[in-house]
């Protein structure tokens, strides 16, 4: 059944509002890791403490039905272990090798990811419309993030890149496909899990696990390293899994993934407004193209039956 406009454009709203809080990771998350902070210990802080902020409310969630984490387990093993853990991870270690630009470019490649997926899993081609809007919008993110770059980049860079890749997929696939389980006790869950995993690949020295306590600069001045932690765990981790879920049930993951580009445009705006950067001509083309393209994948699939929904979540939650 098609949603009623109404829910669609709710789902758009939420869509759009985790992809801007998910975009301010990158101006938050850069102090910490300057001041001394690893990647992966960055993420462990992130997720783990984004899980015990929503823990209250998603126990009040389950209303008592606990056997519902342990029916969802494999939803939330994947979940948390690639699109909470992995991808985070193997970003911020592409960057390590790699321009930021071009990581951004390999880690996007996930939404093509999703609609191979959604294409192998119900046997249905995506109309025109979606078509020619998927290729618009990522000929957009291409012009905002130069991926010119990539001739000559190492090797491990790109292989992180598109691990990076894998995991978003796997976020965006999970979150349209799981039903009957509430979005904040999934995601509580979910990052738990991608907290602990990391924590334990740290300890037993699978990657590098360094802490810091030292003040960090942050937009023109020195603050303690706990201010931009705090906005990483409860603005560009709680808050922006959990809308992203929700808006991943409510459109189906090929347009979810399409609308989270917007991520990128976003990136933009914050480094604008934020620090100072303003974007150039180049930068505003590549993104007036990336949301043109990310209209005409939200208007061809509204065109064509709901059936991405209805063969991937069929119980999809308002």
């Amino acid at each position: 059944m098609t949603p009623q406009p109404g829910v669609r454009a709710v789902g758009l709203a939420v869509a759009l509002a985790s992809a801007a809080m998910f975009a301010t990771s990158g101006s938050f998350a850069r102090p910490l890791l300057e001041s001394g902070w690893s990647p992966a210990a960055a993420v462990i802080v992130r997720l783990g403490l984004a899980s015990l902020v929503l823990a209250p409310l998603a126990a009040l969630a389950l209303r008592g039905r606990w056997h519902v984490l342990r029916d969802k387990w494999r939803a939330i093993l994947m979940y948390g272990l690639f699109g909470g853990a992995a991808v985070q991870v193997a970003y911020f270690n592409a960057i390590t090798y790699i321009e930021v630009g071009v990581a951004l470019m390999l880690e996007y490649l996930g939404v093509v990811l999703v609609v191979l997926y959604v294409w192998a899993r119900t046997r249905r081609r995506p109309g025109p419309l979606t078509l020619v809007g998927m290729l618009v919008a990522v000929t957009g993110l291409a012009v905002i993030l130069n991926p010119a770059d990539l001739a000559g980049a190492d090797l491990r860079g790109v292989a992180w890149g598109l691990f990076a890749a894998t995991g978003m997929g796997v976020y965006y696939v999970t979150s349209a496909e799981t039903s009957g389980i509430p979005p904040l006790t999934f995601v509580c869950a979910g990052l738990g899990v991608g907290a602990v995993a990391l924590l334990v690949a740290g300890l037993t020295g699978l990657v590098p696990l360094h802490f810091g306590t030292a003040d960090v600069h942050l937009f023109g001045g020195l603050y303690p390293w706990w201010v931009p932690l705090v906005e990483l765990v409860v603005v560009a981790a709680a808050l922006a899994y959990v809308t992203g879920f929700i808006a991943a049930r409510r459109l189906g993951p090929t347009v979810a993934s399409f609308v989270g580009l917007t991520e990128v445009v976003f990136a933009v705006v914050w480094a604008w407004l934020l620090l100072g950067e303003l974007p150039g001509p180049v930068q505003l083309l590549g993104g007036a193209v990336l949301l043109g393209g990310v209209a005409a994948v939200q208007v061809g699939s509204r065109r064509e039956p709901a059936r991405e929904r209805a063969d991937l979540s069929p119980a999809v939650a308002p």
